[in-house]
């Protein structure tokens, strides 16, 4: 992964966003040598934003199995005949 300075980003923003979008690396910004930002393509961004969704929505089914809140599979059935009604 390419690292670049907060001040190249000022300087050459046109570019880096250029290389961003071709290339489908991020970029790391880092400001007073310390990592500060990420720049990513919007593509890439919004790939990861639905898969987070995925993985927290699995998460949380398995909160719900380690609590005890499931559901036969008739049940299931009866409430989801009841929904398509």
């Amino acid at each position: 992964m390419r690292t670049e300075l907060v001040t190249t980003l000022k300087r050459q923003a046109t570019e880096l966003l250029a290389d961003v979008e071709r290339d489908r690396e991020p970029i790391l910004i880092t400001q007073h040598g310390l990592p500060s930002a990420y720049l990513v393509d919007v593509e890439s961004y919004e790939l990861q934003q639905q898969r987070m969704a995925v993985l927290e929505g699995i998460a949380r089914g398995e909160l719900a199995v380690a609590e005890g809140r499931v559901a036969t599979h008739a049940q299931a059935k009866a409430r989801l005949a009841r929904w398509l009604k």
